[in-house]
């Protein structure tokens, strides 16, 4: 392997309750949510343990994504930097530390496996725009990795197990992703976010629905006696303003579950690499009352989090060994 350095890119996520419309503009792009808004995303954080004070060791993204990043570097025998697209440590930030550390040709890679306008493209402008003078590749996704479904099938095994035991059946198991807009999808749209105006649209559709809905089926397939019929798929955490977003919405694939006559119900989001608030909220507290509503028992599968399968998944992509990763042609950046 030929790079100095190896990037892993994420979301990001406030370290206290007070940045949250600082963070929230940053997502955005510039774009000021009511307080409204700004309230209730302050209301999830402190359910998951956020607070006025910095939490020791960091919010549950952070922690977790920087911990990736060190068993890596462990994996590899080399350095591995993190960068986040809208907090700290932030990508140009990070970009700014390896270069005073002599590192001048990296391999970024998205802690987001599927390939998606909303967050591949994002992080590919970012870091583009922070990496003068340096040479980059770039891993545009790696959603159909063999590790990557088997970690997930590592988490999900045992818990689908105990689900069935206390049914006294096959539990259907529900894998979600993020949604994004329909815009995203239908027009290409927001792979011009925060882009120079004038920039036109991409035309092809974006992969991402696609791409998460075959890890899903890649999962499945890991799983012993898992049938087609025995698992569905819906995206979670639909924006609070703005637009339509891509569905079918957890709530919705809930109802559906108990109108077939299912008692319970195991969750596993698929397209999130480590615990964060689409999971220690969205699941955890929103979506486990909907089922307590329904009279749905709700079983959630363990977040990847430090699972061992990942950071082999991860390091095949970094040192090229898999060879199925999209995977940009290295450019020198002026």
């Amino acid at each position: 392997m030929s790079w100095d350095a190896i990037l892993l890119l994420a979301h990001g996520t406030p370290d206290v309750l007070g940045e949250m419309a600082e963070y929230l503009a940053k997502v955005t792009g510039g774009r000021a949510l009511p307080d409204a808004v700004v309230a209730e995303l302050q209301h999830r954080y402190a359910e998951i343990g956020l607070r006025d004070e910095p939490l020791a060791g960091g919010p549950p993204l952070t922690r977790w994504t920087l911990e990736q990043g060190r068993l890596l570097s462990e994996a590899l025998g080399r350095k591995v930097y993190v960068g986040m697209r809208n907090w700290h440590p932030y990508i140009a930030e990070t970009l700014q530390t390896m270069r005073a550390d002599g590192v001048r040709r990296f391999k970024a890679i998205c802690l987001a496996p599927q390939n998606s306008r909303t967050s591949t493209g994002l992080y590919r402008r970012a870091t583009t725009a922070a990496a003068s003078g340096m040479e980059m590749e770039f891993v545009a996704g790696w959603a159909e990795h063999p590790l990557l479904a088997e970690a997930f099938a590592e988490r999900l095994r045992p818990v689908w197990s105990e689900a069935c035991a206390a049914a006294g059946q096959p539990v259907p198991v529900l894998f979600t992703a993020h949604s994004v807009p329909c815009r995203t999808i239908m027009t290409g749209d927001a792979s011009v976010v925060g882009a120079r105006p004038g920039t036109p649209a991409q035309a092809t559709p974006d992969p991402y629905p696609v791409e998460a809905k075959r890890t899903a089926q890649m999962v499945a397939d890991c799983v012993d006696r898992m049938q087609d019929q025995h698992w569905f798929f819906a995206f979670q955490s639909q924006g609070v303003s703005g637009g339509p977003w891509i569905g079918p919405t957890v709530e919705d694939s809930l109802r559906a579950i108990k109108a077939a006559g299912h008692a319970g119900v195991v969750m596993q989001p698929v397209g999130f690499l480590c615990d964060h608030v689409e999971i220690l909220y969205d699941i955890d507290v929103a979506f486990a009352a909907t089922a307590r509503e329904l009279e749905l028992k709700l079983w959630r599968a363990e977040s990847l989090n430090d699972s061992p399968t990942l950071i082999r998944a991860l390091a095949e992509v970094a040192t090229g060994e898999w060879a199925g990763a999209q995977v940009d042609e290295a450019v020198a950046i002026p």
